[in-house]
């Protein structure tokens, strides 16, 4: 998978929790992911602290006003990426929680790296099989 579809995958698939995703979704989503939001904050910076001095807001009120929904929103992309890259391993997407120990994040990482099965399992089929091979039809 491409970087361009990848990083659409990450937005449009955000509350996909069940599905898997191969090592090219997951890695270039999560380099797509952090470009918009490095490139896409300094303009909504700008906006937010212009409309915030034009209408006499705080202008830091103003902008954790409009940029915590935003970083929600790519939170839970981010963990349902990660559940789905898990899946392709044919774990649980539990097996997230290990980012919060310092060594069980390596770990995850460790696996976000790995191929996934070849075949279906229990989250689906292979996400890197043609569409129209005898398995998906």
């Amino acid at each position: 998978m491409g970087f361009v579809q990848a990083t659409k995958n990450y937005f449009l698939k955000w509350l996909d929790f069940s599905s898997r995703s191969p090592r090219s979704e997951y890695w270039w989503g999560t380099l797509g992911a952090t470009l918009i939001a490095l490139v896409g904050s300094i303009p909504i910076g700008v906006v937010v602290g212009i409309v915030a001095l034009g209408m006499d807001f705080d202008a830091e009120t103003a902008a954790n006003f409009v940029s915590v929904p935003i970083q929600i929103f790519f939170t839970i992309a981010g963990i349902a990426l990660g559940v789905r890259r898990l899946h392709d391993l044919n774990k649980s997407g539990w097996w997230m929680l290990l980012y919060l120990t310092i060594v069980g994040g390596l770990v995850v990482i460790y696996w976000c790296c790995v191929k996934g099965e070849e075949s279906g399992n229990r989250f689906g089929p292979d996400p890197l099989e043609a569409p129209n091979t005898p398995a998906n039809i």
